[in-house]
């Protein structure tokens, strides 16, 4: 039941913070992170369905500001490491990253594992946290949380860096 609601709660803009740290205080550390991940994941990739299947053509085809359109580009070409570098960032709305992932040019694939890769670290001190908050403690979630938003921020510079070359597929 709380794998259900946690994946479907999670495609509407709600924090899945909440989830993530209750399934640390219900089912520990092992079962928690594998709750939390696996239903994260999914909601994800719902999210992205979802917003694709609702007529996104039409939304993108009024994103025409050419800011926009090299965000695109960028998304088709590197979206793993935008993707991936924002899920590490907690500060990123999950919710939104989806949306604005299933209006964009990435590919599924790419998508899905940067998801899931970036959303680890997160979650997995997350749910350190809740069941530290049980009385089992862990020193290295500060570290964790201080590496993930770190690895984050370098992903986002060095994509910033990298160079677009439209005619390349």
């Amino acid at each position: 039941m709380f794998f259900a609601v946690h994946t479907l709660v999670c495609v509407a803009p709600f924090p899945r913070t909440i989830f993530t740290l209750s399934a640390g205080v219900l089912f520990g550390s092992a079962e928690g992170l594998t709750l939390a991940v696996t239903a994260t994941t999914l909601s994800a990739v719902l999210a992205l369905w979802l917003v694709r299947a609702l007529d996104h053509e039409r939304v993108r085809a009024r994103l025409t500001h050419p800011t926009v359109q090299a965000v695109d580009a960028r998304l088709e070409r590197r979206g793993w490491l935008a993707i991936g570098s924002l899920r590490l960032i907690a500060f990123a709305p999950f919710s939104i990253v989806n949306y604005c992932a299933a209006l964009s040019s990435i590919r599924f694939t790419p998508y899905l594992a940067a998801t899931f890769l970036g959303i680890i670290p997160g979650t997995v001190g997350t749910v350190l946290l809740g069941d530290a908050l049980t009385n089992r403690t862990s020193p290295a979630q500060v570290i964790l949380t201080v590496a993930c938003l770190a690895v984050g921020v370098i992903g986002l510079m060095v994509d910033a860096r990298m160079t677009v070359d439209p005619a390349r597929d």
